[in-house]
């Protein structure tokens, strides 16, 4: 049974903020814009969506005590340019990397601004990035539950790549698991998987090391990865 990367959820207080922030920055398309979630599509397919958490806590990035978990990696022409224009959106500059800015949306979630002389007006999603202890180990969880391929992986991190869509795992050395649902230590993000059959995508999550959480649905089922991410399957309307 594969499941299929669907979409990467946000958790943030003001969803309809947040989502148009991206769609300004970065000129993502909206594709969805309701009471519970706001949704916007990259240039690749790959759809980020902001769901309504009423009590989100920010990440406090860098450190773990509140980690960030989850961040975007998009690809711009000018990174200094595009972080002065994020700012004046709302986003909060945290940092310069040697091809890099890393800054924090109006929710408080860091992503970066990574330099590239292929980006154009809309500007590309590199990676969906995942924060885990063992990144190679929870690559592999995800490509031997989707149809991901791993194309990288190496000391600092691994890839895995999909229909021009790639998931990102990041070495943290002293990473802080979410507990979700407890509030005290919250998720900032989750995954959404396609699959066609719940019974057959549990089974197969189960067997790969995921744990069933409390939660779900008639469409859909919720669990924690390796490193305790929440994911959820979700079934065709």
């Amino acid at each position: 049974m594969t499941a299929q990367l669907d979409i990467a959820v946000f958790d943030a207080a003001d969803i309809e903020r947040t989502g148009a922030f991206y769609a300004a920055l970065a000129g993502w398309e909206v594709v969805r814009a309701d009471t519970e979630r706001f949704g916007v599509r990259a240039p690749n397919g790959q759809e980020i969506e902001f769901q309504h958490a009423p009590d989100h806590v920010p990440p406090r990035w860098p450190g773990q005590e509140l980690p960030q978990q989850f961040h975007l990696d998009i690809q711009v022409a000018d990174t200094a340019a595009s972080a002065v224009r994020a700012v004046e959106l709302g986003a909060r500059h945290l940092a310069d990397g040697p091809s890099w800015v890393t800054l924090a949306d109006p929710a408080g979630h860091p992503f970066d601004l990574c330099r590239s002389e292929d980006a154009g007006a809309v500007a590309p999603l590199f990676a969906v990035t995942v924060d885990s202890p063992d990144a190679s180990r929870l690559a592999r969880f995800y490509a031997d539950l989707t149809d991901m391929a791993l194309t990288y992986d190496g000391p600092e991190g691994a890839l895995l790549s999909a229909d021009g869509r790639n998931l990102m795992f990041q070495q943290i050395s002293d990473y802080t698991a979410p507990r979700w649902p407890d509030p005290a230590h919250p998720q900032q993000a989750h995954l959404d998987l396609l699959v066609h059959d719940l019974d057959a995508g549990e089974a197969s999550a189960l067997a790969l090391g995921a744990t069933r959480l409390p939660g779900g649905g008639e469409r859909y089922r919720v669990f924690a990865d390796l490193d305790g991410h929440p994911f959820c399957l979700v079934s065709p309307a």
